[in-house]
Order: structure tokens, then C-alpha cells, then sequence
């Protein structure tokens, strides 16, 4: 038998059970909705009950055969390299309508099985020693300072806004959100706050003018750290702003609040117990802090392969059940959980849709793989805010029982004395 004899009659075996696999994978996933996929061969698989919202094209056979065997971290990386496209709806829509049917991690044992075996190794794949921190950190805020001009809010707020209403706008609903934590942060003039993981600013500035407070902000990105010294100098806060570059467990003193806004994700598991000891060093003995972190309702599980390999390395979202313990074990005590639940949809849904509207603009400074790369990132992350159980979680925190009221009256109502 020659090469090319050989050659062909591979890639025919390839092509005939890679459809019927595909097809039983997907008949079993999808109860909800509709879903056409187009082989490289130009075969059809209609799959669901319900008219299709979806067509979605693979390319070639080899990457039928890698989202079969691992789709968590094949499907995003076919749709960045142009190997998997749509003709009739887009990769929201796709995952949207493939996460919906997932609910919440229930799926085929195969997934399961993969999940599993990353829970073998996932406090290796968190290991974030400082130097480390720093670089994961630069893998992801030290790009492109016009990238995220083009996405955010004015004051960049990089984190879940929090939207009194539905039709609340993006900028509405995160000056909303540094309302409602320096809320929880009982603030009083004069006082010293510690911000960590600053980003670039934001909030540090909003408290310090709203609140009257002065403001340490320590953040790992070198960009970030240059915007915020910016702004500071800009508005004239020199005298109620400072931000560092510098790890949080390089930190030392004593301040009257702590607040930490979508920086404990970037932790990994294995800190958590010597995270909360720092903030119980740091916190002053009638201190409050606040911990303000993406999460997750179901239990503990391993970093998404494809987020750890291209967006977040390093980084992993808690279950409550592996904060709390770190939490009782530091001495502080927890005088207030809140759930933040679809705020982050909604703050991803307004990201991604300017994010697209910029789209042109983004693709002179980076390239089309960089788009399709981040376009994936923001759709798969909303997608899964709406429905994977990944929620957002703010911990206050305090020394002592009686520092915070004895009722949420304060957060609501200004005339509660």
C-alpha cells in the first residue's frame, strides 16, 4: 500500500466515526434548543427538537477529534485559530445555548472524568509564589493601555458592577457598585484604607473624594500602577492617594479598613489561610475589610484549562466552602455575606457588546486571533455567570463582634442612626 493510499484511507476512517460520535455526544447533551454543525466533508448534524438558533462550521478533522477529547479547552482554541466559525448566530450564542444544557457542571461522564483528573493536579496549577503572581499578573493587565479603554467605564472598574435595575447603564451600575462597598466599609474621615490589587485606581479615588479618607493602593501591574499615578497627579490627590507596586504579603502597618476587589481570584486555593492571616495583621484591632471576589455555588473544583492557559493563569474561583475555613482559622469574623447573583452577566453582556463595537480598533493594535481570543473570553465568562453557578461573593470582615451594625439598615436607609 503506498503513503498516499495509506494517507487517504486514515483520513476516511477519521471521517466516518467522528460524525456519528459527534452527533451521539451532542443528541445527549442538547435537551434545550437547536444546534446545526457542518463537517469539513460538508455533511449536516441537526441536533435538538427546537429550530435551530445556532450553525456552527468545523473546518477540519483533526479538530472534530480535539473538542471531542477535550472541549473545555479545544472549542476556544478552534474558535480562536479560525478553525471553528458560524454562519448563523455567534460564540455567545453557542455557549449560551451549550452551557445552559450543561446546568451547572451536569454533563457526560467523560467530562467528569476530565474534571476529576484536573483536581489531581490543580494546586500545582495554582502555585503562585510572589514572582510568580507578578507575571500572571503582567500575562493579563499589562496590555495594551487603548484595550481596556475601549471596554470599560471611564474610571476602568474591572470588576462586577452592581445594578440597582436592569436598565441601568455600565457607568450607572459601577459608580453604584464603589457606592455599595464603601458602604460596607463604614467609613469615617480621617481613617487609613489599604486597597489590594488597586487596578488602576478607581476605586482608591472614589473613596478618598466621597469618604475623605487616605488610600493605599498596591497592585502587581506595572501598567496599572502608571495609569493610577496618572489620574492621581491629575486630580490633585497626592495627598489622600499613594499606590504601589507591591505583593500584598510585602505589606506592613496598620489601617482601619481593608478592601480587596477582584483580586482573590488570582490567589489560588493554596493561600487562602495565609491571605486572611495578612488582612488580620494588617487590620487594625476595631478594623473592617471587605472581600469582593468572583465565586462560584457549586463545590470546589479545577481552574478552566482554557482561562488558566490564555487569560487567567494562575488564577481559580473559590467555592464559600473553601474560603470560610481560611477565614475562621485567621481569627476575623464574618459579619456579612452577600451574593451577588447575574450582576456579572450583565456587566460582561455591556464589556462584550463595546468590546465588539471597537472590534476594528482592537485589531490594529493586537490581530484577528487576539479578538477572536477575547470576544471567546468575555461570551464564554457571561455565559457562564448565567448558567454554571458562578456568582460573586463580598465578605465583610471585622475584629470584633459589635464594629459592624446589628442590621443592614445602614447599607439602605441613611437615616438609620
Amino acid at each position: 500500500m503506498t503513503d498516499q493510499s495509506q494517507i487517504l484511507q486514515k483520513s476516511t476512517s477519521r471521517s466516518f466515526f467522528a460524525p456519528m460520535i459527534l452527533h451521539n455526544v451532542l443528541k445527549k447533551l442538547l435537551v434545550k434548543g437547536g444546534l446545526i454543525v457542518l463537517l469539513p466533508d460538508g455533511k449536516k448534524l441537526c441536533i435538538g427538537t427546537d429550530r435551530p438558533t445556532v450553525t456552527a462550521r468545523i473546518h477540519d478533522w483533526k479538530t472534530v477529534w480535539q473538542i471531542l477529547i477535550n472541549p473545555d479547552l479545544r472549542i476556544g482554541e478552534a474558535y480562536m485559530d479560525g478553525r471553528l466559525t458560524f454562519s448563523k448566530g455567534d460564540v455567545y450564542d453557542f455557549l449560551d445555548l451549550c452551557l445552559r444544557n450543561l446546568d451547572r457542571g451536569k454533563g457526560l461522564w467523560v467530562r467528569k472524568v476530565q474534571q476529576g483528573m484536573r483536581m489531581l493536579c490543580r494546586r500545582l496549577m495554582m502555585h503562585n509564589p510572589i514572582a510568580k503572581s507578578q507575571k500572571n499578573v503582567a500575562h493579563h493587565y499589562d496590555l495594551s493601555d487603548r484595550l481596556y479603554e475601549l471596554f470599560l467605564d471611564a474610571d476602568r472598574q474591572y470588576s462586577c458592577a452592581y445594578y440597582p435595575s436592569a436598565s441601568d447603564t455600565l457607568e450607572t451600575a459601577q459608580a453604584a457598585k464603589k457606592q455599595h462597598i464603601a458602604e460596607k466599609l463604614l467609613l469615617e474621615p480621617g481613617q487609613s484604607v489599604l486597597d489590594i490589587g488597586c487596578g488602576w485606581g478607581g476605586l482608591d479615588r472614589f473613596l478618598a473624594e466621597t469618604s475623605d479618607v487616605e488610600v493605599t493602593g498596591i497592585t502587581l501591574s506595572e501598567e496599572q500602577l502608571g495609569y493610577a499615578k496618572k489620574q492621581i497627579q491629575k486630580k490633585d490627590m497626592a495627598d489622600k492617594v499613594r499606590v504601589f507596586l507591591k505583593d500584598y504579603r510585602q505589606e506592613s502597618g496598620q489601617f482601619d479598613r481593608v478592601v480587596s476587589v477582584g483580586m482573590f481570584e488570582h490567589l489560588g486555593a493554596g493561600y487562602y489561610k495565609s491571605y486572611f492571616d495578612k488582612i488580620k495583621k494588617l487590620l487594625k484591632d476595631d478594623g473592617v475589610a471587605l472581600v469582593h471576589t468572583i465565586g462560584c455555588a457549586n463545590p470546589p473544583s479545577a481552574p478552566h484549562p482554557w482561562i488558566a492557559k490564555y487569560i487567567f493563569p494562575g488564577g481559580y474561583i473559590p467555592s464559600l466552602s473553601e474560603i470560610m475555613p481560611a477565614i475562621e482559622q485567621s481569627g476575623l469574623i464574618v459579619t456579612d455575606v452577600e451574593v451577588l447573583r447575574l450582576h456579572y452577566a450583565m456587566t460582561l453582556r455591556d464589556w462584550r457588546e463595546r468590546f465588539m463595537q471597537n472590534q476594528e480598533e482592537i485589531r490594529e493594535i493586537y490581530d484577528d486571533r487576539f479578538c477572536r481570543m477575547w470576544e471567546f473570553y468575555l461570551a464564554s465568562c457571561e455565559a457562564g455567570f448565567r448558567h454554571s453557578g458562578l456568582v460573586v461573593f463580598q465578605i465583610q470582615l471585622a475584629n470584633k463582634l459589635d464594629t459592624v451594625p446589628l442590621t443592614r439598615d445602614y447599607l439602605y436607609n441613611k437615616n438609620t442612626g
